[in-house]
């Protein structure tokens, strides 16, 4: 037994160095054996990379241990069954807090103590992997750059575009930013390809160091061969057989360390405490290009770069007792950088004998490191070229709205200059022609009133234009009757198709829902400028109007319409350019036919607004066929019905209406035609002079001019509104119909508008209707009283429409709606009284229908919808208190004024009796 002790005790003293060099290797090291799946050794650097303590890890499982995925255990256990050798797996581990870190792991088969085991040796590759992401998130980064730069550019070539005419300074300037572009866009693809390189380079990195990883372990199993030939060797030398299994042991755990520290890839020093190097292993010899003999008693600062730096670390670890990550260059041809680990081994007493000193080469990191700088900075040099040429495209952008908004001031102000004079000229001539004239008079005024209609037209056509191009060009939603709609329209050209002596045919598809959404009036527009051209380039023959449904859904249909003649037709070379700008078949055709050649091109654009598409056909002396496809929207609505032309009726009297206009020819046109229809009327020359008089006088109607001196329509109608409180109608007479206009109107208040030249059977009709229209009660003061004027809540228009003036229907709805009626506003006053709020809202949702038949100001829907809304809230306010009595006093004098109504339709039926 002494004897075993000595021979143990000798073991031990020549395996310290091995053990220890094994300990502090800096790749980590595991040892699992096969049978159990037990861990049975983890040298220093497993156990501080995963945080775990020996204790807490040996003679455990993977299983209690959450460190290695099914993935790499798969692996491992196939290497075991195969005994082959496993290099260079990729795998992510988690450390004991759960961390993910990527490692590059090799399992190899060996005994260890008389057991078969694994070895897996860990080597962590966290940061090579996340250089290599940043490098490609720098790339990818860069790109976007290069693509927003890119697209930005674009922007600036098409804003140029609008410019070139008016700067050509700036589109040159644009030219040269597309060439500094495409230069940073070649420079951009180099830093992509000099990126892949750098990938590509990585990848056979660790190829290479695949193929050093496999030559190590095959000399790790060669140096595990020796070491079951020495223990042959011993066992006939020692006679105790307890002696000899363990001596076995010990000698084999001493050439399996000698193994692995010679089969490392990472030089490795053992060192004195004095700095001289004491053992080597095999990749020291290579780093430093120095044998073994000359390395062994030799200084270890003499192999760096930086002595004193060297000098440092080796001092670090025996006054700490080990060193983690210190980074030292050696001194060899190429001056490889490396990061040192290390740790102080002990005698059996705890005496300090020495240090182990690992070093890892960081060459590739550095590269990639330095490249993924370049890198960065080269992104930045691009983003700051982007953002030049941003500021750059942001000023010609600038500059191009400023231009397209100057331009469409000019055309609006041109458009007010010219309209202005016209409608003197048009309206003074179709007064005349009412009046006695003889024949060479009459075809003289006629004569004037063609080329006036035929310049209007054109003034049309390029204001229309100058919407789409200025993208103002709006598209109303509402529901209307498309197969009326069509019949109207077609009506207006009876008298011209008659005169050719020409033939129409309408094609109508009766599968068409009858109320569709859209906008009717941009329709008639695109038929009336297609039925215009058929009918004035076809002098024999026909012409066809077809409406086909092409597709229905439960929310949309598309329908096709077409317009065909057997006119002229035209060539083939010219079809592609008919939907151009002042573009006409042949350069006589203006001559000829007359037109501007912009009707195409404006229907083209309308049709291409509301997402259509159009085409044309045609065949010279054949004829044409334009075609067009756009989708309505499908509704239950009621169709909103369009504004009726009405003729003279002089029984419509006491009408005070007051006329805005600072043009003496117009006022007097204006004083004409409504002293025609039988109106009072009254001159204001301005804003501020139609305010003083509505101060001094009642008036049932204003007409209000926009461009005036003093003060404005715009502003005149505001001051009435804001400042009067006055709710009177307000018209405005306008010269220039752009969307800019139209939207202002109504956002001063005013009720509706009437273009320049003034057709006056347009004009009597908006009169009448607004006339007719039912309003609240109006309260105004004057001289300090109050006056309260009641207005007709009842407008029966609509009613005789519905039920085309028939009496008996007339009679069943109005005394339906008067037997409905109280009961619901009774009903509507007790739930408000019990606060009732789910029964209240029922009550008036009942009532609202009834209020559009019989011509009830749309103002009372809205308030039916708002104490709708407080029902819904549950809330009880002052404002829903007077809500409540507004819709009750509404809705009974609504109620007394159609019991006379009811006594109007039955007069006629007494009096036969």
């Amino acid at each position: 037994m002494e004897k075993s002790k000595k021979s143990e005790s000798k073991m031990h003293k020549s395996d310290d160095l091995f053990f220890d060099m094994f300990e502090n290797s800096a790749m980590g090291m595991l040892v699992i054996e096969v049978e159990t799946e037990k861990f049975q050794f983890a040298n220093k650097s497993f156990l501080n990379c995963f945080g775990y303590t020996k204790d807490e890890i040996i003679g455990k499982t993977s299983f209690e241990i959450d460190l290695v995925t099914s993935e790499f255990r798969e692996k491992m256990l196939l290497q075991l069954e195969t005994n082959e050798v496993v290099n260079n797996i990729e795998i992510v581990l988690k450390d004991k807090r759960g961390e993910q870190f990527w490692f590059l792991a090799s399992v190899q088969t060996i005994l260890y103590q008389d057991k078969k085991c694994s070895l897996s040796s860990f080597i962590n590759i966290s940061k090579s992997k996340k250089n290599e992401a940043e490098l490609v998130i720098a790339n990818k980064k860069l790109a976007f750059q290069y693509e927003e730069k890119e697209k930005r550019a674009n922007e600036l070539l098409i804003a140029n575009k609008e410019l070139k005419l008016q700067n050509k300074h700036k589109v040159q300037r644009a030219a040269e930013l597309v060439i500094a572009n495409k230069e940073l866009k070649f420079q951009t693809g180099e830093k992509q390809d000099r990126a892949d390189e750098l990938v590509i380079a990585n990848k056979e990195l660790l190829y290479q160091t695949g193929e050093k990883q496999d030559r190590a372990d095959e000399l790790v199993i060669a140096d595990i061969e020796l070491a079951f030939q020495n223990d042959e060797k011993e066992k006939r030398v020692i006679e105790n057989k307890e002696l000899e299994d363990y001596s076995n042991s010990l000698k084999l755990a001493s050439q399996y360390s000698l193994s692995l520290i010679e089969a490392s890839r990472d030089p490795l020093f053992a060192i004195s405490s004095k700095g001289q190097i004491t053992d080597v292993n095999e990749a020291t010899v290579q780093a430093t290009d120095v044998s073994k003999a000359e390395l062994i008693g030799s200084n270890f600062i003499d192999y760096f770069t930086d002595s004193a730096k060297a000098k440092e670390s080796y001092k670090e670890v025996f006054s700490k007792g080990f060193i983690a990550d210190f980074p030292l260059t050696i001194k060899d041809h190429k001056l490889t950088d490396v990061l040192f680990n290390g740790s102080i081994y002990k005698s059996e007493d705890g005496k300090v004998i020495g240090a182990v000193l690992v070093a890892r080469d960081i060459t590739e990191q550095k590269i990639l490191e330095r490249q993924l700088t370049e890198a960065k900075i080269f992104a930045e040099l691009a983003t700051s070229i982007a953002e030049e040429a941003k500021i750059i495209a942001e000023t010609a952008t600038q500059k191009a709205e400023e231009a397209v908004k100057s331009k469409q001031q000019f055309l609006s102000n041109m458009s007010h200059e010219i309209r202005t004079p016209m409608n003197a000229i048009i309206g003074f001539t179709k007064v005349v022609l009412k009046t006695e004239l003889t024949a060479k008079q009459k075809e003289y005024l006629t004569a004037i009133k063609m080329s006036g209609d035929a310049l209007i037209v054109l003034i049309n056509d390029i204001l229309d234009l100058a919407k789409v191009d200025a993208g103002k060009m709006t598209f109303e939603k509402t529901p209307f009757k498309l197969n009326l709609s069509i019949k109207a329209m077609l009506h207006l050209f009876e008298t011209k198709i008659q005169e050719k002596n020409l033939t129409l045919i309408t094609n109508y598809d009766a599968t068409i829902p009858e109320v569709l959404v859209g906008d009717p009036v941009r329709l008639h527009q695109i038929i009336l400028n297609l039925l215009s051209n058929a009918i004035k380039f076809t002098n024999k023959g026909k012409i066809t109007v077809s409406v086909k449904l092409v597709n229905e859904n439960e929310e949309n249909v598309t329908i096709k319409f077409s317009v065909a003649d057997t006119g002229i037709g035209i060539k083939n070379t010219k079809i592609e350019k008919v939907f151009e700008n002042f573009q006409q078949a042949t350069s006589g055709t203006s001559r000829i036919f007359g037109g501007t050649g912009l009707g195409l091109a404006i229907v083209k654009q309308l049709v291409e607004g509301q997402k259509g598409t159009i085409e044309v056909q045609s065949e010279l002396n054949k004829g044409s066929v334009f075609s067009f496809t756009l989708d309505f929207k499908k509704t239950n609505a009621e169709a909103v019905l369009e504004p009726e032309i009405l003729d003279l009726n002089t029984d419509v009297k006491d009408i005070k209406i007051l006329v805005v206009e600072d043009m003496e020819l117009n006022q007097l046109l204006m004083k004409t035609l409504l002293d025609d229809f039988g109106f009072e009327c009254e001159i204001a020359s301005n804003g501020k002079i139609a305010i003083e008089k509505l101060k001094e006088k009642t008036f049932d109607i204003v007409l209000m001019d926009l461009q005036m001196p003093e003060m404005n329509g715009f502003e005149a109608t505001e001051y009435i509104r804001k400042r009067m409180k006055l709710a009177l109608p307000i018209i405005a007479l306008t010269a220039d119909v752009t969307t800019v206009d139209v939207a202002r109107c109504r956002d001063v208040g005013m009720n509706d508008y009437i273009s320049k030249p003034v057709d006056e059977r347009l004009l009597y009709s908006k009169l009448i209707g607004i006339i007719k229209k039912p309003v609240m009660i109006i309260e105004k003061k004057m001289d300090g009283d109050t006056k309260t004027e009641k207005v007709r809540y009842v407008d029966m228009s609509y009613l005789l429409k519905l039920t085309k003036s028939n009496p008996k229907l007339m009679t069943e709805i109005i005394t339906l709606y008067l037997k409905q009626t109280p009961p619901l506003v009774s009903t509507m006053k007790k739930s408000f009284s019990d606060k009732d709020w789910d029964l209240l809202g029922s009550t008036v949702h009942k009532m609202i229908p009834s209020f559009a038949i019989m011509g009830i100001n749309p103002e009372i829907t809205e308030v039916a919808m708002k104490i709708q809304e407080f029902a819904r809230r549950l809330e009880l306010s002052k404002d829903l208190d007077k809500l409540i009595l507004q819709l009750e006093n509404v809705c009974t004098q609504a109620c007394v004024e159609l019991e006379l109504e009811l006594i109007n339709l039955n007069e006629p039926t007494n009096e036969k009796r």
